[in-house]
């Protein structure tokens, strides 16, 4: 049985290039626009792995995963933080908060996306 993930981004050429790479290399992908939207496919769907923005209109990244780490379930599933911004003092929130791996939007490929994908759920 596929593996499943949701993204949660708010920029659709972005989203849209994640989500048919990750169906191209056999994932079952969901997607959501914004953080209010990825709250409730999350807990509708349970995936296997989120990859969230930080930035996004009505729920940023940092307080979905706040919801999240309110349900033991939910707290459990593996997140990829992709953002805009580097900066150590994010990447350690974004950590602190159960974030297992970090993008830079404008450093990474799509291939990087896979290799941590895979590395978190096979």
């Amino acid at each position: 049985m596929a593996k499943k993930i949701t993204i949660v981004e708010d920029e659709e050429i972005l989203r849209d290039l994640l989500k048919n790479k990750l169906t191209a290399e056999g994932y079952e992908v969901s997607t959501a626009n914004d953080g209010e939207e990825g709250i409730t496919r999350i807990k509708q769907e349970r995936p296997d792995l989120i990859i969230l923005d930080i930035v996004m209109p009505k729920m940023g990244g940092f307080e979905v995963m706040e919801e999240l780490n309110k349900d033991e379930e939910l707290a459990k599933i593996p997140v990829l933080v992709v953002s805009n911004s580097g900066q150590p003092v994010e990447i350690d929130k974004a950590k602190s908060l159960g974030a297992k791996d970090w993008l830079i939007k404008t450093e990474f490929d799509p291939q990087e996306v896979i290799d941590k994908v895979k590395n978190q759920i096979g």
